[in-house]
């Protein structure tokens, strides 16, 4: 049997079998073992993939779709405005994987029992993970599974190298960093722990030489406006030059200076004097260095975050394997090396080691299970008829050898014996006297299956007919014990009926997968059949504690009224949510709302990614505003605590700000969101380390809001109840108490309360949200939405403009603002 392992990768993919000894790669057409993950469509509707296509795209980009495994599980679209057609990141891959897989032998293509593993980067959230699931589904592609990058090149590693130790696998490929830390003890491996850096790759290095080196150079060689970058006129130049720089780059590899060179003839594009631009750029390899120092410094703290993740130092690794293309430049390699105090190891394909890994690894697939989990290492074979025997094995093992062991449901004539005899070398273990516990060692000659007959003779050496004689055990390239998770993952609840929200957590980082479990909640509301409103299961990525709205959204489960047709979910009806957590690091939900007998998920309501999708084509507004958002609670901590966490977070914000402010292209902008989040992560990291200071700035804040703005709205009662809660929320700061957020909430809440009653307020809050449709789930709705506040505005109808507003807020990507709690959250509650 074969099995399939895909690289999907953001510039190069590749795929390749095995058949449980050998792995073999498919190569392209042009016999190259990796195939460039590019599109090229003429003005005639014929398509071209790989290094056709790449090479094409270079010189007519309008025509060509590259770079598209950034944006999966976004709703950005990839223009081919030369064709005028658009089409998703998922349709993208799914016209390479179609290749890929065009690549295997017809009969292996058809065979119904194959099974694929298609590998994504462990960096890759919920929303990434279902769209390369649903790009495999398009493409044709049979049984598939996902699995994280770094798991397939430990795969891949093991299948070379038997050595036990711990060693650093370092994947850094064209669009991600995935870091694995990994431990092999007799060739059985743990993922000890892994993590990386969404976007940093190759291509990030390709677009710092363009914009520190090549755009500088034609600016002061050529008549070029100052924003010549986003100008469409010259688009193919920025094209072009980022293929040149490419070049020279991977030029570099082999000699210590390279030019990035393309003539006029070639180039086709005139400046602004009607001069024909021409690239003649001398590039070496110290100013190379320079420009990805930061990147590689930042490469090497994830490695050093990983390695704390599992408790380690590098004085406990072994050596740092590198894999992926751009670690083909030796300086980075020992760079790498050389700042981590690890032996660098080159001892894998750094092209093509993810595919082969994940071929390895399809073979421990159980592809007759839905959740696509491993097959079951231990074997047994019952003797059957009168004898009460079962013999008990281990079925799959990476060692040479394994045991089997009798075991005796009840009394055996004294002279009973068993023989074991290999099917595949003639090898017998002669007669033993059959008891219970007696054992004999198999020798497992070759890799893959070893099959073996088993005999069993009566007290007077006559044979025993078994029901079943045979026993295979797979010897296995390696196998993986562990595989920790490298997000976590939580649903969204409120602590009590209308109480503050926090997290209920189903998986925590680190957590060893396949994880599955059954949590219960209570309805927050009551839902009737046929109704058009829902329960919402909020799904969060992340472990940022408070505010909830700082972590990653993953996607929505919906229980809505239209999806049940009888009956009433009643207000604190039990809830039970079954979950699992693939290898892949998928996670699937089930509820179960046993008051009306139901069961709602996957399988039959729609579990949506949708309403945390970006479209980084149109993403500017977004990032600018989430970026001074952030900027402002920077400044605020920075003035009461000093901790350099503080000063990364504004970096990474300003340089976000930066790319907001110049309109940069889909890249960029993905690069700023990450940034962001990457942020707002820091900031949760702040606050936990000064927790006291930051609490106290907090409720001075709120303080302050009150006595300046509320307190003049608010009635005597009101005033009271605020000044106690505010003393009440001073005492858990000095007593370090877990309520302080709670009383925050409520706080902020009350706050919110007093000025909701106010008219200007409710208009306020509307015409600033009408204008921030860029925040908005739902364009079309949110236009409808400003239309009815219009006319509710002119009715003077403000208990109609409250309602408005409310469900604005609702389908926004974002939260509401820091003074107040308009946000419709998940409805469900804590058990």
């Amino acid at each position: 049997m074969n099995y399939v392992g895909i690289d999907l990768g953001t510039t190069n993919s590749a795929i390749c079998t095995y058949d449980g000894e050998n792995v073999r790669i498919y190569q392209s057409p042009e016999r190259n073992d990796i195939t460039p993950s590019a599109i090229y469509i003429d003005k005639r509707g014929n398509k071209y993939f790989g290094s056709r296509a790449y090479n094409q795209s270079v010189r007519s980009p309008g025509n060509a779709a590259t770079l598209f495994k950034r944006f999966m599980g976004t709703s950005t679209p990839i223009k081919l405005s030369a064709v005028n057609l658009t089409m998703t990141p998922e349709e993208c891959s799914a016209e390479i994987l179609r290749v890929l897989f065009g690549y295997l032998p017809e009969e292996i293509r058809h065979d119904e029992e194959l099974g694929t593993v298609i590998t994504v980067p462990a960096a890759f959230n919920q929303m990434q993970k279902t769209a390369t699931m649903a790009a495999a589904e398009s493409a044709g592609i049979g049984r598939v599974a996902l699995m994280q990058e770094p798991v397939a090149a430990v795969m891949s590693v093991m299948r070379q190298r038997k050595g036990d130790g711990v060693f650093v696998v370092y994947d850094l490929g064209g669009g991600t960093l995935d870091v694995a830390i990994a431990e092999s003890i007799s060739g059985r491996v743990n993922l000890l722990a892994h993590g990386g850096i969404a976007v940093c790759g190759g291509r990030d290095f390709d677009r710092a030489i363009v914009d520190n080196i090549v755009k500088p150079w034609l600016r002061s060689t050529f008549d070029l406006p100052d924003n010549f970058s986003g100008d469409p006129k010259y688009t193919k130049l920025l094209r072009m030059a980022a293929w040149a720089a490419e070049q020279a780059k991977i030029a570099l590899s082999q000699n210590e200076d390279a030019v990035i060179s393309l003539p006029e003839t070639d180039m086709g594009v005139q400046d602004q004097a009607g001069e024909e631009i021409y690239l003649d750029v001398p590039f070496d390899r110290k100013a190379f260095d320079a420009l990805i120092s930061q990147q590689v410094e930042e490469s090497i703290q994830a490695v050093h975050e990983a390695l704390e993740k599992a408790g380690m130092t590098a004085n406990d690794v072994e050596r740092v394997v590198f894999v992926g293309g751009p670690t083909n430049y030796k300086p980075l390699r020992d760079k790498v090396a050389f700042e981590l105090g690890i032996a660098p190891s080159t001892e894998v394909n750094p092209m093509t080691a993810v595919a082969e890994g994940a071929a390895i690894f399809a073979e421990s697939v159980d592809w007759s299970s839905q959740s696509r989990g491993r097959k079951n290492s231990r074997g047994s074979l019952s003797a059957g008829g009168s004898l009460n025997v079962t013999f008990d094995y281990i079925g799959r093992t990476p060692g040479t050898k394994t045991k089997l062991v009798a075991r005796l449901g009840g009394r055996v004539a004294v002279g009973a014996q068993f023989q074991v005899d290999s099917m595949d070398t003639g090898w017998s273990s002669g007669r033993m006297d059959l008891k219970d516990g007696s054992g004999i060692e198999l020798t497992l000659a070759k890799p893959g299956e070893n099959t073996f007959k088993v005999f069993v003779f009566d007290s007077n050496g006559g044979p025993v007919s078994l029901a079943q004689d045979r026993i295979v055990v797979t010897r296995t390239a390696a196998t993986i014990d562990a595989i920790p998770a490298s997000s976590s993952i939580a649903v969204e609840v409120q602590d009590k009926v209308g109480g503050r929200i926090v997290l209920e957590y189903l998986v925590k980082d680190g957590d060893q997968l396949p994880k599955k479990g059954k949590v219960s909640f209570r309805a927050g509301v009551a839902l009737k059949a046929g109704s058009a409103d829902a329960l919402r299961f909020k799904l969060w990525e992340g472990d940022i504690p408070d505010p909830v709205s700082d972590n990653r959204p993953v996607g929505v489960l919906k229980i809505s009224g239209a999806d049940f047709v009888d009956g009433v979910i009643a207000q604190g009806a039990e809830l039970v949510c079954e979950y699992e957590m693939s290898d892949s690091g998928q996670i699937r939900l089930e509820v179960s709302v046993p008051s009306i007998g139901a069961s709602f998920g996957q399988g039959h309501n729609f579990y949506s990614p949708q309403e945390g999708q970006i479209d980084f084509s149109d993403a500017s507004q977004k990032i600018a505003e989430q970026s001074d958002r952030m900027l402002e609670r920077v400044d605020q901590m920075s003035s009461k605590v000093d901790d350099p966490r503080l000063e990364q977070a504004r970096e990474k914000l300003d340089k976000a700000r930066d790319s907001a402010m110049n309109e940069a292209g889909e890249e960029s902008s993905k690069e700023a969101m990450d940034g962001i989040q990457e942020a707002k992560r820091l900031l949760s990291l702040t606050r936990q380390a000064h927790l006291k200071e930051i609490r106290q700035m907090e409720l001075d804040g709120i303080n302050e809001f009150f006595n300046d703005t509320v307190r003049q709205y608010a009635r005597p009662n009101e005033v009271t109840s605020f000044e106690n809660l505010a003393r009440t929320a001073q005492r858990a700061i000095d007593n370090n108490s877990l309520d302080f957020e709670s009383h925050l909430d409520d706080l902020r809440g009350r706050n919110f309360n007093i000025l909701w009653r106010q008219e200007w307020y409710v208009i306020d809050h509307f015409k600033r949200v009408s204008d921030q449709s860029f925040l908005s789930i739902d364009a079309h709705q949110h236009d409808a939405l400003v239309k009815a506040g219009r006319d509710a505005l002119g009715e003077n109808d403000i208990d109609k403009l409250r309602a408005v507003v409310a469900q604005m807020y609702s389908i926004r990507i974002d939260t509401a603002p820091a003074d107040d709690d308009m946000s419709i959250a998940s409805n469900i509650v804590r058990a």
